[in-house]
């Protein structure tokens, strides 16, 4: 099959979930012989890419554009722009894809939230790691005991210094013009491919929703909108109007909804008013045979707790803080780790120092790469306390680093594992005594660790792309029978 991917990161450009999942499924259906082109809005520094062609839609190099607009209905008009082709093969870590294309659109954009710098743009956390030579050659990381002197007066100072200047997390649930760059993105990927032989057409998440429906529109081809979140799981009820309408024109636009998860699949139906006959679940997956570094390890008699993503209201970071609060008192050893950024992050800087406990809890920014990996390896316990999570790939990834994970019950992964402790998001006295069993009975986390990493090894991106075929191959029957209506 050729297909025609369209989505808004992929590793390495990466600041969430989404890149990973775009890169799992799209290596998988890479694998099984499929021909992918994935299209992704990425800036692009002409300097220091050298092996990227700027080409007008006729394949003519151009220093010009001429952009066109929406129509009233929503629907993209399409004019000339310049393109950007990445026409090697790219090789990501170990994997070097068999026939996948990559396009690379110049985009004002990378994240819908953010640079993924974060407050302070760091990009490690407060710890140390030694490299030392064994005599076979081998390299072992051990990570030394993270320095938890009381910095927590200087991250509130730099966190407030970065919000007064406008940076991430100044307030703003969408950085830059975003809407506008996702129609001037469809308008691009309409001239790249609109000539190009494709069977189908898949959007990620709503800023390619409208790319995807223009290039349905202009060539016949049908469209499958994947459905990684909605605006009610990043903003709850408070909305905004226009993504709203984005989502659901895009929804009602594809022949077939790939949902990540069963909840995910209820709210498309119940708040888009899309019937659910035409919404697939599929499930992420996991690399099982991922290497992480080897050795990497911390020496410390204390238990670590952590948490990893975005420190947004989605995220429920305050629920993890007011667990943390309820487990010192029991646990006085347990230190907390909050990795990611977001607009909430100078918010749980400050809410931690209200329940007295900022030296306690050490917020890293964003990690990117082998210290992901190693951050996992430093903790006792792994703890998702999401308020509307579609899926949640995290979880997995703390398994697969043999990490015991507690995941709240309002999320979509929490519908295919069975060997994690789940709780509502919202009850802080139940997160804390799971945290608290799970750092105090090591029987319990031993159990967790070894039945986790076995249950994972059943959730691989392989199953996502046989799905996605089952999808794929009922949209193109409802457009052939549409067409012939």
């Amino acid at each position: 099959m050729r297909i025609v991917m369209l989505g808004w990161e992929f590793p390495p450009f990466i600041s969430g979930g989404l890149g990973t999942a775009c890169y799992g499924l799209t290596k998988a259906l890479d694998s099984r012989g499929h021909q992918v082109m994935f299209v992704l809005p990425r800036p692009v520094d002409r300097s220091k890419a050298s092996h990227i062609r700027l080409l007008s839609p006729e394949g003519i190099p151009v220093s010009t554009r001429q952009t066109t607009g929406t129509t009233a209905n929503g629907t993209v008009q399409v004019g000339t722009e310049d393109l950007v082709e990445h026409q090697t093969t790219l090789t990501t870590g170990t994997h070097q894809f068999r026939s996948a294309k990559f396009v690379g659109l110049p985009a004002h954009f990378s994240s819908p939230y953010g640079d993924g710098s974060g407050v302070g743009g760091r990009t490690t956390g407060k710890f140390r790691t030694v490299r030392t030579t064994q005599p076979d050659g081998s390299i072992i990381e051990t990570v030394e005991e993270i320095s938890w002197q009381e910095l927590h007066e200087e991250d509130v100072h730099h966190a407030k210094a970065i919000f007064a200047a406008g940076g991430s997390g100044a307030g703003a649930h969408y950085k830059g013009d975003l809407i506008a760059e996702s129609e001037r993105y469809a308008r691009l990927v309409v001239a790249l491919a609109r000539n190009e032989e494709f069977d189908v057409v898949h959007a990620h998440d709503w800023l390619t929703f409208p790319a995807g429906q223009a290039l349905s529109r202009v060539t016949g081809k049908p469209l499958v909108v994947h459905v990684h979140s909605t605006e009610f799981d990043r903003s709850g009820d408070n909305v905004n109007q226009r993504v709203y309408d984005i989502e659901r024109r895009g929804m009602m636009a594809a022949m077939r909804i790939i949902a990540v998860s069963e909840l995910t699949k209820s709210i498309c139906t119940r708040r888009f008013g899309i019937p659910s006959e035409r919404i697939d679940v599929v499930y992420n997956g996991i690399d099982a045979d991922h290497q992480a570094p080897v050795g990497a390890s911390i020496q410390s008699k204390d238990k670590i707790v952590l948490f990893l993503g975005r420190i947004t209201m989605q995220k429920g970071p305050e629920y993890f803080i007011g667990a943390a609060r309820r487990v010192l008192e029991k646990v006085p050893n347990a230190k907390f780790i909050m990795a990611g950024s977001g607009d909430m992050e100078l918010r749980m800087i400050e809410l931690a120092a209200h329940y007295g406990i900022g030296h306690r809890v050490l917020f890293t920014g964003f990690l990117r790469g082998g210290d992901v990996d190693r951050i996992y390896q430093m903790a006792d316990c792994y703890v998702m306390p999401s308020v509307s999570e579609p899926f949640g790939i995290a979880p997995l990834e703390a398994m697969r680093n043999d990490v015991p994970v507690i995941i709240s019950k309002q999320s979509g992964v929490s519908e295919v594992l069975t060997h994690a402790l789940k709780v509502d998001f919202w009850d802080i006295d139940e997160m804390a005594n799971k945290i608290v069993a799970v750092l105090r009975h090591p029987p319990l986390s031993q159990t967790l660790r070894e039945h986790g990493n076995l249950e994972i090894k059943k959730l691989t991106w392989e199953g996502a792309a046989k799905a996605c075929e089952s999808t794929y191959e009922m949209a193109m029957a409802g457009q052939a029978e549409l067409m012939i209506g």
